[in-house]
């Protein structure tokens, strides 16, 4: 049921800015800005060889970001991603195994033009879990 890791995404008051140094250290290739406002987020990606890094801002003050980053103010891990066949399925099979979905369990679409649903992180060891149709 659950695929390779799609990305890492952390949280920053300025997503450009955080992904420049793994353009310049890394040699990673940056994406561009992309405002998603369904999320409350603009992202930003690093494209490194086996995975992504997703640099997440604020969008408005009624983000979660911005509520993240009151309690983290310097930014930090926000969740991980993995990839899934059939969202579906997994949201249901998950469900069955006492995870919680956030939100009305129906999936939304994520940065990359495919359906997402969040875990809550009680039930991840602490966790914030994104699972993303593949």
């Amino acid at each position: 049921m659950l695929g390779r890791l799609n990305h890492v995404a952390i949280a920053t008051k300025d997503a450009v800015k955080a992904a420049k140094i793994y353009g310049a250290a890394f040699g990673a290739v940056i994406s561009e800005a992309v405002p998603l406002p369904e999320h409350g987020v603009t992202t930003v990606f690093a494209t490194l060889p086996n995975t992504k890094i997703e640099f997440i801002e604020p969008l408005g003050e009624a983000s979660p970001i911005a509520k993240f980053l009151e309690r983290n103010p310097d930014g930090g891990i926000h969740h991980v991603c993995y990839e899934v066949v059939d969202i579906i399925a997994s949201r249901d099979t998950l469900v069955k195994e006492g995870a919680r979905v956030l939100g009305d369990g129906v999936p939304k679409i994520g940065a990359h033009g495919k359906p997402v649903l969040f875990l809550h992180p009680k039930d991840f060891s602490g966790a914030l879990v994104e699972i993303e149709q593949a």
